[in-house]
């Protein structure tokens, strides 16, 4: 006789944003061809700080996966990325093409850990424990990407050092590039 378990998971985070699983509805899921564009910033600025504008975006995934006599068969698991329209937000004032740019590469940042996300599913054999497996490495990843959001965002002095913002387009272009059969 067989036994067949089949797991169902869905986990999303906005990084350091907000947690509110209601805004998954009205999020835009990263493409290579859509670029974001300020009417997709539809949250209320924030005029306590000095920041032009805010991109919330971040990780989710969906987990199926069957067991067979204590092995596992199958393990489908959907990394997206995601930008937050009601959580992101910028002061018109300084709406120019520069810090759209600088906003855009947040986002891209985000894909590119949705395909070290994807890529590391592919590679890992997992036990029977697979969802304790899986949450693990979206911890991982989530940890991952916000030490290079911060980092770009220190590196690029915020879209100031516009030197550090092209050369960090250049760097996520090249491993986004890199990582395409993950897309």
């Amino acid at each position: 006789m067989k036994l067949k378990l089949v797991f169902y998971i869905s986990c999303f985070l906005l990084l350091a944003f907000t947690t509110k699983d209601s805004r998954r509805e009205e999020a835009i899921v990263w493409n290579g061809y859509q670029r974001l564009s300020w009417k997709d910033f539809q949250g209320v600025p924030d005029l306590s700080t000095d920041a032009a504008a805010v991109t919330a975006s971040g990780l989710s995934y969906d987990l199926s996966a069957s067991i067979s006599k204590n092995e596992i068969v199958v393990v489908n698991c959907k990394v997206s990325a995601f930008f937050y329209p009601t959580e992101s937000w910028f002061k018109p004032e300084f709406a120019d093409d520069h810090i759209l740019a600088h906003e855009q590469l947040h986002f891209d940042i985000t894909e590119l850990m949705a395909r070290k996300f994807r890529k590391r599913i592919a590679e890992t054999k997992f036990s029977k424990n697979v969802k304790a497996e899986v949450k693990t490495i979206y911890n991982q990843m989530n940890k991952s990407l916000d030490s290079l959001q911060t980092a770009y965002d220190a590196s690029a002095n915020y879209s100031m050092n516009k030197k550090a913002q092209l050369s960090w387009q250049k760097k996520i272009n090249k491993e986004l590039l890199q990582l395409n059969s993950y897309k």
